[in-house]
C-alpha cells in the first residue's frame, strides 16, 4: 500500500522560509516521478515543481522559479520542498504526488498517488 505523507506547514511572514517533506512508503521515491501541488481556497489544484526519477529532470510553475528548490533524499525515501521568498499568494495546502512514467509532468491527471497535504500559509 503506497503512502504519502507531507509534513513541514505552517504559519510563516511573507520573505520567509519553510522545507516541506514528503515521506513515501510502498514505493522508492527514486524510481517514481515525484510532484508537488497546492490548491488555495476556491481554486483549482495547480502544479508547483516536479523531479523525475530518470535523468533527475526538474520542472518548476513559474511562479516559484527562483525561490523553489524540489529535491529527493533516496535513503530517507522522502522528498523535499525548500520554499524561499514567499509570498502570501503562496498560501495554499501542498500535496506531494507520484507518477510512474518518468518526465516531470505539471499535469495532476498523471499522477498515480496523492499525499493528504499540508497547510502553507504566508502573512503579509
Amino acid at each position: 500500500q503506497v503512502q504519502l505523507v507531507e509534513s513541514g506547514g505552517g504559519l510563516v511572514q511573507a520573505g520567509g522560509s519553510l522545507r516541506l517533506s514528503c515521506a513515501a512508503s510502498g514505493l522508492t521515491v527514486g524510481s517514481y516521478t515525484m510532484g508537488w501541488f497546492r490548491q488555495a481556497p476556491g481554486k483549482e489544484r495547480e502544479f508547483v515543481a516536479a523531479l523525475s526519477w530518470r535523468g533527475g529532470r526538474v520542472s518548476y510553475a513559474i511562479s516559484v522559479k527562483e525561490r523553489f528548490t524540489i529535491s529527493r533524499d533516496n535513503a530517507k525515501n522522502t522528498v523535499y520542498l525548500q520554499m524561499n521568498s514567499l509570498k502570501p499568494e503562496d498560501t495554499a495546502v501542498y500535496y506531494c504526488a507520484a507518477r510512474g512514467g518518468w518526465g516531470p509532468s505539471s499535469s495532476t491527471a498523471e499522477y498515480d498517488y496523492w499525499g493528504q497535504g499540508t497547510q502553507v500559509t504566508v502573512s503579509s
